[in-house]
């Protein structure tokens, strides 16, 4: 799956958080030349995650995280560093990113487009998304759920709790497009 003529082009990637309702997602513009380890940074992002847990890559069955990491587990992967998005993916690729494997956030990650690579296209730029990230270590989907209908709910010392845990009110349907664009200016190729 490597580019036919070796020229860099724009891939359209849209990242979503499986089992979330109503979906969160992102639409991101991405290099095709970009390692692994990049696209997780632009992930990472992206969604709105701190980068404090571990991740992995699961592609056509294959593994890919940072070198050595999930030896813990017993899981052997390659080196997300030595890979680039077009080695592995092409149009209408799907994959799997998982990150944080006590809470076990699956995104699915689809390549939507491809776009021919033109200097004034910004990467990486998220030109879309919906709904806010799950806090980190909320337990997972269902726990985040659960966060969620105790927001909802009336006043109890749970939720008074929750609310103190959060540091503010917490907006499940706020995404800044602008606040993620800011951020991914910040990454270096």
């Amino acid at each position: 799956m490597t580019q036919e003529n070796g020229a860099v082009e724009i891939y359209q990637i849209k990242i979503t958080l499986k089992g979330s309702k109503p979906p969160i997602w992102r639409r991101v513009h991405v290099r095709s030349d970009i390692t692994l380890a990049k696209l997780h940074e632009i992930i990472q992002i992206a969604m709105g995650w701190t980068d404090s847990h571990l991740h992995v890559f699961v592609i056509g069955g294959k593994r890919y995280s940072q070198r050595g990491m999930l030896g813990d587990f017993g899981d052997k992967a390659a080196d997300e560093k030595r890979v680039r998005l077009h080695q592995v993916a092409t149009l209408q690729s799907r994959f799997v990113y998982e990150y944080d494997f006590g809470d076990d956030w699956v995104h699915q990650i689809t390549v939507e487009k491809i776009i021919a690579f033109e200097s004034e296209i910004k990467t990486p730029y998220c030109v879309a998304g919906k709904n806010a990230c799950p806090p980190e270590d909320c337990g997972g989907i269902w726990g985040y759920e659960d966060m969620l209908n105790q927001l909802a709910g009336p006043p109890s010392e749970e939720r008074t709790e929750l609310i103190e845990w959060l540091g503010d009110e917490f907006d499940p349907k706020r995404f800044e497009l602008q606040e993620v664009n800011e951020m991914l200016q910040g990454l270096k190729r």
